[in-house]
């Protein structure tokens, strides 16, 4: 096929927090690579996922949601994120929660001068009525200037197939980006991270999912085990006698749950060692940023 036939870009999901976009990201790939929780900052990263099809070439972005205050270095470095994806993608789509909150008027602003070809999604509509839906939908083309309006539901898989058809067809004439049997520009190393601190999230509350990271320190793989050496690192020591549990039940049921949920994912048996260390304001600190990847500069 000449490659004047073929379709590539790249397509990034854009939004506030909780507005779906890791389940719509996960619903457009086929593939959970996004964990999903109702907790917000859920996604701290801009993972690519790629999806082959018929002439053409998808490169999906999911983003960490907008945040309208950043409080740490780290919320900087995940808005740069955003902003990077706003500003290289071909085509935005725009996620907003039907009974969400609003866009700051710098990020509409963003949204309205990007070259790129811009769908605007009102989703969770299975949450709303017929009334609600069509008054929202004025709205929402009264706020946001864009090429389609879509009215969705991530959860339920409503319209995410026409979705992707506006995708492929905004979609500019290019050879592919990857190789085609590549999924994802993440290594096996930063899913493992992303499970653990996914059972982090359901597991804890208050302010221990949001200052802990996971780092993956040795991954040994044969041909029936793999075997992984994960920390979590908390901001306070007064965070790990927390994680840790009462007779460590805390630390186990971590273990437990990330084993399982490992094991699913790699398709092995799964060795875990979890140790828990402090790293003092790490959210504020350049160094261990850019060691956790995120951009320090």
């Amino acid at each position: 096929m000449s490659e004047e036939q073929f379709k590539s870009g790249f397509v990034s999901i854009i939004g506030m927090p909780n507005a779906g976009k890791s389940t719509l990201y996960n619903a457009l790939m086929g593939e959970k690579l996004a964990i999903i929780n109702p907790k917000a900052q859920t996604t701290r990263h801009r993972i690519l996922g790629i999806k082959n099809g018929e002439n053409h070439q998808i490169v999906y972005s999911d983003t960490p949601g907008i945040l309208r205050k950043t409080s740490y270095q780290m919320h900087e470095k995940m808005m740069k994120f955003v902003n990077e994806s706003m500003d290289d993608s071909d085509v935005l789509v725009l996620l907003v929660d039907i009974h969400g909150r609003d866009f700051s008027d710098d990020i509409k602003q963003k949204f309205q001068k990007s070259k790129a070809k811009k769908i605007a999604c009102l989703n969770k509509i299975d949450t709303s009525n017929q009334q609600e839906l069509i008054a929202k939908l004025e709205a929402f083309k009264e706020e946001f200037e864009a090429d389609i309006y879509l009215p969705i539901s991530a959860q339920e898989g409503f319209q995410i197939e026409v979705l992707e058809k506006y995708i492929v067809d905004f979609l500019p004439f290019h050879p592919p980006f990857y190789p085609e049997d590549q999924l994802t520009d993440r290594s096996e190393r930063f899913f493992v991270n992303e499970i653990i601190r996914n059972n982090i999230l359901k597991l804890f509350d208050e302010e221990i999912p949001y200052a802990s990271e996971v780092v993956t320190l040795s991954f040994k793989e044969d041909a029936k085990l793999v075997r992984l050496n994960c920390e979590i690192i908390l901001e306070r020591p007064s965070q790990k006698p927390i994680v840790i549990g009462k007779n460590g039940a805390g630390i186990k049921r971590l273990g437990i749950d990330s084993r399982r949920d490992l094991e699913a994912f790699l398709g092995k048996q799964v060795y875990l060692e979890l140790f828990v260390k402090v790293r003092d304001d790490w959210r504020n600190n350049k160094t261990m940023l850019k060691q956790f990847g995120y951009d320090a500069d």
